[in-house]
């Protein structure tokens, strides 16, 4: 009896994850909206026209030349990082702002103006469009980052697969460890339950066979 109540505790306080696991677990095998969600937004480039003699460099272990609608850029990669420069002087490219930003956002939304629309307002290095579409740009890798509410949505649903359900990682990381130790809890105490109760009804079998 004290199993069957343990078990039935237990149950009782798994009914909330095990709901949130089933239904978030469904939407993770089917995966609908997750292309658009996380669709790889690239900046746009353009076949290179010009030649440029690119010194060599022990520091650099990396070395990209691309043209975007500002002009060519020089990425190159070092032991502290990446570095955007200019291919002709080799000093440190100007971050863009303003209509240079736009430009080149706008530019790289072309490839799909149903989800990104058009540039709608800026904070340094970060965009808002007119479709609700977060987009930061990283100037040292030229690359871009989106986000949108279903983004949101579906890193929501992550959290509450995984019971990450405060604000506080070391807490989310107990509640996962507690969520994990109670589910095979009631799972061994179930078995054990199942084990006990043949055991009671095989005598009675028997018993009847002597009959």
């Amino acid at each position: 009896m004290k199993s069957k109540r343990i078990h039935r505790i237990i149950g009782l306080l798994l009914v909330l994850p095990v709901i949130g696991w089933t239904i978030t677990g469904i939407i993770f095998f089917i995966k609908p909206g997750y292309q658009a969600a996380y669709d790889q937004l690239v900046v746009k480039t353009y076949p290179l026209e010009k030649l440029f003699v690119i010194p060599e460099s022990n520091e650099w272990k990396e070395v990209r030349l691309l043209k975007t609608i500002l002009g060519y850029h020089l990425l190159v990669k070092t032991d502290k990082g990446f570095q955007h420069l200019d291919p002709i002087s080799f000093k440190a490219k100007v971050i863009p702002t303003g209509l240079e930003l736009t430009s080149l956002l706008n530019d790289s939304f072309t490839h799909k103006p149903e989800r990104y629309g058009r540039v709608k307002t800026s904070d340094n290095l970060k965009v808002f469009t007119n479709t609700g579409i977060e987009v930061s740009l990283d100037w040292d890798r030229l690359t871009l980052r989106q986000r949108g509410d279903d983004t949101e949505l579906i890193n929501t649903l992550y959290k509450i697969h995984y019971l990450h359900w405060t604000p506080y990682k070391s807490i989310n990381q107990y509640m996962g460890i507690l969520g994990l130790t109670l589910l095979i809890a009631v799972t061994f105490l179930g078995f054990k339950i199942y084990i006990s109760g043949r055991q009671q009804t095989t005598p009675n079998k028997q018993f009847k066979r002597d009959l």
